[in-house]
């Protein structure tokens, strides 16, 4: 009979030994019935005793996280992301050394008991009962698989770990019974595969095969006996016997385990006596895990793919489904990044930028016609250190960047296009003075009109005087051009247009309803401005931007495909529109401000773009089958762009033809070397008659956008609809600049804006 404690009742492990060896002798919970009543024991995890009674599907094949391996277009690899390190293998590919070492050490009678294992309950409660305390325990294998399945379903919830593995006796009879479950549908092999592939071993290794990588930097199924022995002795405490921080202590234990093979007849004594002289012979791969890990600076692009994952509804109806998703990984993900147009990206980005300088540059490529992004790159690295971010800069602050920033000039075309798709032909002629004040009034959206007079915009230099005909007006970038130009055809053709081909604020505010998004003051991202120009490449096709060709997932043994997201297209302009963009646009790069981005031989186009205060600087540009965008400037919007040394070169002031452009016509350069070289669909654009001779530009090009950095309402709020009319000329919302802008001369009483940014005027 139990010995009593002296005060009269058995100790609490004197009580389950009692429990669970008068449960098990009279068969109760072998015959599954006779349990206790649902709540008092702590078997409410279910609901209900009805449900107790079922096996979940989850202990026959439970859904096991595992790393998600991200691939490039052709296949190569990226990086590898994981909740948990696991790769899921057949028992075949399982050493038979680490098969009979986890059962000699873990359970010994496995083949021979069932669920229970009533010889080992009885030994174990008579141990425990004599020394007072639990020094050996009783589960069996099963016993122990079924407890993982618990843990696992957990995740990473501490409450729910807790509740998977606490001491109580109600938890230990659920155990029980799904054990007894599960021993009559997996069958003893089927359980052992799944043992091995559940159970952690240290050192973020989930499984056997993630944990032969890990400490041997081989396979599983090539493991030999020491190795083997080893891990199944880490498995009882993974942080005590970890083999990286204590070899002593492992290499005991790893001795333990081949003595008890011998003693079971797995491996003979001799054999066991050689096996424990062995060195432990570790071969450490270091774990690697996140987009951290990605090669070819393609960090930021891994990170846009699980942004898209996670954000978008083809994979779950809510968050948190999606997120389930991902983090139960096993995923095999296809992306569009092209290897080549990566690499050319960094390399040019290496170039010309430095981490360490005091602005950073952001490149993006995309494929005209198909919205696929082939490559996505910046100078400040992917990570936590000093120069490292992990904010990308080339796309929304929805997906993981920041706020946007002013394109300036780039905008210039999409204002063109608005005009020549209403009808306007491209040989319109405008006085373009080096000075004006915008004309008013200028109709917006909604029968709604912008009616503010004296307020001045100028070119960047005071050589640029009309008239001037669209085509050299867009060439050498002249501001009072355009902003006579949307003066003319009204506000809400330029944010229609805009709208179609996919340009819009990186902050998910609205396009704000003023005559100066003409010269580019909303801020937008790299992706957008690359994807939205990608719709002149392709002849007035509009394609949403998509980074996944395909996912297949694994889940146990099987595999399926999921559904991806598709890019839809859609028809933004008329082919003749945006044929005559790319005539306008060829002649920026061939005698405009972007002579420095032109690509040789290979027919190319694109724009320039310089804010004022010089915060940003741009060139976005395309060839008939690539298009990119390339953003230089600093992303707290603080340092201005004059006396500054970029990539160990001094420029008095930055132009977006002169620094973003040499790395766009690097990047394109290596990105489609080898690549067919297509030509243009060119219109014939009549130069208007000229009054006199004014002569190029002397010095730098001006490409300047006179978008004001002052911000309407912080990080883009408009402050109504009245405020998004006025708001919109000085500054495009998002960080306000710190003085107003020197091209215009604000009239006192003019309407201040309500943002949170310092100086920011409406």
């Amino acid at each position: 009979m139990p010995k009593k404690r002296s005060g009269g009742g058995l100790s609490p492990t004197q009580q389950a030994a009692k429990f669970l060896g008068v449960s098990v002798l009279a068969g109760a919970v072998l015959a599954g019935i006779a349990l206790p009543a649902v709540g008092a024991l702590g078997l409410a995890a279910k609901g209900s005793v009805e449900s107790f009674d079922e096996l979940p599907a989850n202990l026959k094949t439970p859904p096991l996280s595992q790393r998600t391996t991200i691939l490039d277009a052709d296949g190569g690899p990226i990086a590898t992301v994981y909740s948990r390190d696991r790769t899921v293998v057949d028992l075949k590919d399982i050493s038979p050394h680490m098969q009979k070492a986890i059962v000699a050490i873990e359970d010994s009678r496995f083949y021979q008991h069932g669920a229970v294992d009533l010889k080992g309950v009885l030994r174990a409660l008579n141990k425990n009962a004599r020394s007072g305390e639990v020094s050996e325990g009783a589960s069996t294998l099963t016993q122990q698989y079924v407890k993982n399945v618990f843990v696992e379903e957990a995740g990473d919830d501490p409450t729910k770990v807790a509740q998977a593995t606490q001491q109580t006796i109600g938890r230990k009879i659920r155990e029980l019974k799904y054990a007894i479950q599960v021993e009559e549908e997996l069958g003893k092999k089927k359980i052992l595969e799944n043992y091995l592939n559940i159970t952690f071993f240290g050192q973020q290794a989930y499984g056997v095969e993630a944990a032969a990588r890990r400490y041997f930097s081989k396979s599983a199924k090539d493991l030999n006996l020491q190795e083997s022995a080893l891990l199944a002795g880490i498995v009882q405490s993974p942080s005590r016997y970890d083999p990286v921080n204590d070899e002593a202590e492992a290499k005991r234990r790893r001795n333990i385990v081949l003595q008890r093979m011998a003693e079971v007849g797995d491996v003979s004594q001799e054999q066991a006596d050689a096996a424990s002289r062995a060195p432990l012979g570790l071969n450490i791969s270091t774990p690697k895990n996140g987009c951290i890990t990605a090669v070819k600076g393609a960090g930021f692009f891994c990170d846009y793919v699980r942004q898209v994952f996670l954000t978008d509804p083809v994979f779950g109806k809510t968050k948190e489904d999606r997120a389930r998703i991902w983090n139960q990984g096993g995923l095999t993900i296809r992306t569009t990044l092209e290897p080549q147009a990566q690499e050319s990206v960094q390399e040019s980005v290496k170039d010309h930028v430095n981490k360490s300088d005091d602005v950073a540059t952001a490149a993006t490529i995309v494929e005209p016609g198909t919205g696929k992004i082939l490559a996505m790159g910046q100078s400040r690295p992917y990570g936590f250190g000093k120069n490292e971010t992990q904010i990308n800069l080339s796309v929304d602050q929805g997906m993981g960047g920041g706020a946007g920033y002013q394109p300036g000039s780039t905008f210039k075309p999409i204002v063109a296009a608005a005009a020549i798709e209403g009808g306007m032909p491209p040989t319109k002629t405008y006085a373009s003075p080096y000075k004006m004040d915008y004309p008013t009034p200028v109709s917006a959206c909604d029968g709604r009109t912008w009616n503010e007079k004296g307020v001045p915009v100028e070119n960047e230099n005071e050589s640029e005087v009309g008239p001037y005909g669209m085509k050299e007006a867009t060439a050498k970038s002249v501001n009072t051009y355009y902003v006579e130009l949307i003066s003319d055809i009204g506000i809400c053709p330029v944010t229609q247009m805009a709208k179609k081909m996919g340009v819009e604020r990186a902050d998910g505010g609205k396009m704000q309803q003023a005559p100066s998004i003409a010269l580019g003051t909303q801020e937008m991202s790299p992706l957008t401005m690359a994807n939205g120009y990608a719709t002149f490449a392709s002849r007035g096709m509009y394609c949403t931007p998509v980074a996944i060709e395909s996912i297949s997932q694994r889940i146990g043994d099987k595999s399926k495909s999921l559904e991806v997201p598709k890019s839809t297209c859609s028809r933004a302009m008329s082919e003749k529109t945006a044929d005559t963009i790319n005539t306008l646009l060829r002649g920026v790069v061939e005698d405009g401000t972007g002579t420095e981005a032109g690509l040789g031989g290979r027919p190319s186009a694109g724009k320039t773009g310089t804010t004022d205060f010089r915060y940003a600087a741009w060139f976005v540009g395309y060839t008939p089958n690539m298009a990119g965008a390339v953003w230089v400037g600093d992303p707290a919007h603080k340092r201005k762009m004059v006396n500054i040394s970029i990539g160990g070169v001094w420029h008095s002031k930055v132009f977006g033809g002169q620094v973003p452009g040499p790395i766009w016509r690097d990047m394109m350069s290596g990105a489609l070397e080898g690549k067919e070289a297509p030509d243009f669909t060119l219109v014939d654009i009549p130069d208007p008659a000229r009054d006199r001779d004014r002569g190029d530009d002397e010095g730098n090009p001006g490409d300047g956008g006179t978008g004001g950095n002052g911000g309407t309402g912080g990080n883009g709020d408009t402050g109504g609809d009245d405020g998004g009319l006025i708001g919109g000329l000085i500054g495009g919302g998002g960080n306000g600049g710190t003085e107003p802008d020197p091209t215009f001369s604000l009239p006192e009483g003019f309407i201040q804006g309500q943002g949170n940014g310092p100086g920011g005027r409406r």
